[in-house]
């Protein structure tokens, strides 16, 4: 058996767009959801952070969106965000709620848009979560990457006629993202993910999601650390300087990473890698061994019930 397999094995589901990777021969510490980023997809760029996660004794599991991946639909294109995060959130909760999973605690990782993604999960039921690590997450696109106001305005009037068009003038984000040329050459010959210009469509979605999200920070109540790095050109860190100072979270943690890019999960180098996921690891285990408040929370729900009914 091979070095990879004696510590994991990858368990496909029925449908092509939803992946698991489960420890072997142990129970898992907890359940890790994965939100991958735009453009991206799950079974080959989130690949690595998978096995990591594993590699540290944790059940990860993940879904491609529409218009990504394995998906179905027009390669890149996003109809509405709120889909996204229906699709997200009704396969986690769907794992979550398994016999074998209900007293397992549960993480949600978003990675880039991904981070807008878990966001929004966690809006649609603000208790459900465990916690949340954040890897440069679209709260708020950077400006370098967003066209001049005037052309955005322009491309909105055009997105009402001509929606699925690759026209949205901004430079590659693979360039952008990716310090490592070896790291950009592989997702560019990866055929599962969206290589050109966003559609029309897409980056309509993508602008307002962040717009809305950033506007709407203190709503987050979930525990989460949030990473960024600190050349980050596609992100913008600041707005996760904003996140951390604004959420209503009590356990929140921010960490900013000096010289670091926008792929920190897979596209640095080897050694900032390291340091990245030792910190995302090290702030799972510390709350998954102290205890799951959530499971507390539900238990208390259910004895105040009880106690009612009894008063009844």
């Amino acid at each position: 058996m091979s070095g990879i397999l004696m510590f994991f094995r990858i368990l496909k589901t029925e449908l092509s767009d939803m992946k698991r990777w489960i420890p072997v021969n142990e129970e898992p510490k907890a359940l890790i959801f994965i939100c991958h980023g735009y453009a991206m997809e799950c079974s080959i760029t989130m690949n690595s952070t998978a096995i990591r996660l594993v590699k540290a004794g944790y059940a990860v599991y993940g879904i491609d969106y529409e218009g990504h991946g394995k998906s179905s639909g027009l390669q890149g294109y996003i109809s509405t965000f709120d889909n996204v995060v229906d699709d997200c959130s009704n396969f986690f909760t769907d794992i979550c709620e398994k016999k074998e999973n209900k007293r397992k605690m549960r993480y949600l990782l978003g990675e880039s848009m991904g981070g807008a993604v878990l966001l929004l999960v966690h809006r649609k039921k603000p208790d459900y979560w465990d916690g949340a690590v954040l890897v440069a997450p679209m709260c708020k696109v950077a400006d370098d990457m967003k066209p001049h106001p005037f052309v955005i305005s322009i491309l909105r009037k055009l997105n009402k006629l001509i929606p699925t068009w690759r026209i949205v003038p901004v430079q590659d984000v693979i360039d952008a993202a990716f310090k490592r040329p070896e790291i950009r050459a592989q997702i560019r010959a990866n055929p599962y993910c969206y290589k050109g210009r966003p559609r029309l469509n897409t980056a309509n979605e993508l602008l307002n999601t962040s717009l809305e999200l950033e506007q709407r920070l203190h709503e987050v109540t979930l525990p989460f650390i949030v990473l960024h790095g600190g050349d980050d050109k596609v992100t913008d860190k600041a707005v996760s300087q904003q996140l951390y100072d604004a959420a209503a979270s009590s356990d929140k943690s921010f960490k900013l990473y000096p010289g670091m890019w926008h792929g920190l999960l897979y596209g640095e180098t080897p050694e900032n890698i390291e340091i990245v996921f030792s910190d995302i690891v090290g702030w799972l285990d510390q709350r998954t061994e102290s205890g799951n408040s959530r499971l507390e929370r539900e238990l208390k729900h259910k004895n105040d019930e009880i106690l009612i009914s009894k008063d009844l």
